[in-house]
């Protein structure tokens, strides 16, 4: 018997951040990143078959505390997570997370996980798949702008999925762009840190914005964003917070996962509610185009879906299968009848 086979049907698997590290390596980060957006892709090439709702949140002065479900016909997924811009000054985490898969049929979870790690991996997956359909077919060098806890994962899906190799990195706090090109370039990247987002995003044929701050901020400005661009918005979302001059908006096709939830939380609140956007899962299906010709301007309004959480659950539950990365947890009752729970209790009294 291993880890992932307990004698007892009420114990359920368990992926601590230990653990998802492991596996991580175990399967190899670039490796990992391409099969999890092949997830990705094929569920939401089946967009119509999930329940869909725009995830629960509970926003304070501080930031956000969300619930984000899903399900199909056979399991159901949730994520918690929050996002807390302000917790790095006291050595906290920006965004912590953990995860539950459970089977529909008898509402017992079948894996309990943590997703901070695998929430990092699964953006990244995300918005190199979307610049799979939507990057120019040429481009050679994105801008990181925001050098955080997302970045490094951003970077090397790119180079996983697109091929992209040449960063040009820009954050307000140059210690966290030293961070970031010191682990870049320790797996070969090509790395160059800038002194504005300006400099950033000149020659870069894709721009990805990753800043936490819960605010209305201009990241880029109309006349930073040219021609055959694509950007990739990424930042934490939430009601009252964009990354993007309105402008740059106008100009761009704008392309989305659930626009009930992006039209609350994405760049997109800037608009009106009747502004044209295109949803991924059309795009992905084949059923409208992507990027149409070289000069257009594409943007991924990325705020975070249910459904990719969901992806990220079930490949993380095919791969920890028959390894010693998930350990039983006892976290179900199970009493030998299920009509006597009492008993169970009282079975257990000390002695």
């Amino acid at each position: 018997m291993n880890a992932m086979t307990p004698s007892h049907l009420a114990y359920v698997p368990f992926v601590s951040v230990a653990n998802m590290m492991k596996l991580v390596h175990h399967i190899g980060l670039e490796r990992f990143l391409i099969d999890l957006s092949g997830d990705i892709e094929a569920d939401f090439k089946r967009w119509p078959e999930f329940d869909k709702v725009a995830r629960v949140a509970s926003h304070s002065p501080g930031g956000v505390i969300e619930l984000m479900p899903t399900a199909d016909r056979a399991l159901y997924g949730f994520k918690y997570v929050n996002g807390h811009p302000k917790n790095t000054r006291t050595g906290h985490q920006t965004v912590t997370a953990f995860g539950v898969l459970s089977d529909v049929a008898t509402g017992y979870p079948v894996l309990f996980t943590e997703m901070t790690l695998l929430t990092a991996l699964r953006t990244a997956a995300m918005s190199a798949l979307v610049g799979r359909y939507l990057a120019p077919k040429d481009a050679d060098v994105m801008a990181l702008i925001g050098n955080g806890a997302q970045c490094e994962f951003q970077a090397f899906a790119f180079r996983a999925i697109c091929g992209i190799n040449r960063l040009k990195l820009f954050d307000i706090d140059p210690k966290a762009s030293e961070k970031a090109a010191t682990n870049l370039r320790a797996h070969g990247f090509d790395v160059r840190i800038c002194q504005s987002a300006q400099d950033a995003v000149e020659g870069a044929q894709i721009i990805t914005t990753c800043t936490a701050d819960k605010q209305y901020a201009t990241i880029l400005t109309d006349n930073m964003v040219g021609a055959g661009v694509h950007v990739n918005a990424i930042g934490g979302d939430c009601p009252g917070k964009t990354e993007l001059h309105r402008d740059i908006l106008l100009r761009a096709d704008i392309f989305v996962e659930y626009p009930e939830q992006t039209r609350v939380e994405g760049e997109i609140q800037q608009l009106n509610e009747d502004h044209p956007v295109t949803e991924l899962w059309q795009v992905m299906r084949g059923d409208v185009p992507g990027r149409r010709d070289a000069r257009q301007i594409t943007l991924f309004d990325s705020v975070g879906f249910a459904t990719e959480d969901f992806s990220a659950l079930r490949y993380v539950k095919r791969m920890v299968e028959d390894t010693g990365f998930a350990v039983p947890l006892d976290l179900l009752a199970d009493p030998d009848d299920p009509r006597d729970l009492f008993g169970m209790l009282e079975r257990a009294k000390p002695v």
